[in-house]
């Protein structure tokens, strides 16, 4: 089940979203049911897709991603956002802040900004969103300055390097109520492309031909890198420890539930007052972040 806030309740209407982006419809096939869908394993399609939703959901006027970038499908994102929007509503009287006095960070904000985007859509929050990769930040601002009113709403600063996530972005005396991370979880290009292809297959594409591109977009540095999501979490907690004041609440997705105890073992020896695990699941799909702080 998708959180209750989340807007992908239910089948999406395509003659709507090809009314308002005409762009869609080239995309448009019928599933094994004889319904009207797209090729979620075709970047271009859900490329398509994520476009004409955000135009229809937050009216945003442009919405680009280079070819070689990590095309996310919105519903576990948006999910991700609403779950943690639930976390800042613990300590506001069980309602959700909304407005831009709320600021959050998204370590690893990528060429499609998409938490920011929905963020910022579905709540009024404030973002800073932080990339080592100079055209994704690029591909960001794109989008950031072509859509009235998020100029003022979303900053985007580079981190000059590769073995920082908190330091060198968040200032001294600079405080988030909330971070977001979807960090590469994959721990080598192989292992990559293995992933792809059993997704792939799972999509019921042939096994033979060509190798499907690297989970259906993307490249290395969002995909993969030494140790993994579990040794590129555990080094957030560590930097969080190191940065307490950065944030309320430090988050992080969690591609596999396996990965699950060194993380909580990393978050028990930082000194974190209060952690959780929060569960969240897109129809078959099953996805969770971890949360920590270090204020009572």
């Amino acid at each position: 089940m998708f959180h209750p806030r989340n807007r992908h309740q239910g089948r999406y209407d395509f003659d709507a979203l090809v009314a308002s982006s005409p762009g869609l419809a080239a995309h448009i096939r019928p599933n094994a049911y004889g319904d009207p869908s797209v090729d979620f394993a075709d970047p271009a399609a859900v490329k398509a897709l994520n476009r004409a939703l955000l135009k229809a959901w937050y009216g945003l006027t442009y919405w680009d991603i280079p070819d070689d970038r990590l095309c996310p499908a919105l519903p576990g994102r948006a999910d991700y956002v609403h779950y943690a929007a639930d976390l800042l509503a613990e300590t506001n009287g069980g309602k959700v802040p909304a407005g831009p006095r709320v600021r959050a960070l998204d370590i690893g904000v990528g060429a499609n900004a998409v938490y920011p985007l929905i963020g910022h859509g579905e709540y009024g929050w404030s973002f800073v969103g932080a990339d080592t990769d100079r055209t994704a930040l690029e591909s960001a601002l794109r989008i950031v300055a072509c859509n009235p009113g998020l100029i003022d709403r979303i900053a985007l600063r580079p981190q000059q390097r590769r073995d920082h996530l908190l330091r060198g972005v968040v200032g001294d005396d600079e405080r988030f109520d909330i971070t977001f991370c979807n960090p590469p979880f994959h721990t080598s290009a192989d292992e990559a492309a293995a992933g792809s292809m059993r997704k792939w297959r799972n999509l019921g594409k042939p096994a033979g031909g060509k190798t499907p591109a690297l989970n259906f977009g993307g490249c290395p540095e969002e995909l993969w890198c030494p140790g993994g999501e579990v040794a590129f979490v555990v080094r957030l907690i560590g930097e969080s420890a190191a940065m307490p004041h950065a944030a309320n609440w430090f988050t992080s997705l969690v591609a596999k539930s396996e990965h699950l105890p060194p993380i909580l073992d990393a978050v028990r020896r930082s000194g974190a007052a209060a952690h959780r695990v929060v569960e969240m699941a897109q129809g078959a799909k099953k996805s969770r972040f971890v949360a920590w702080r270090f204020r009572r």
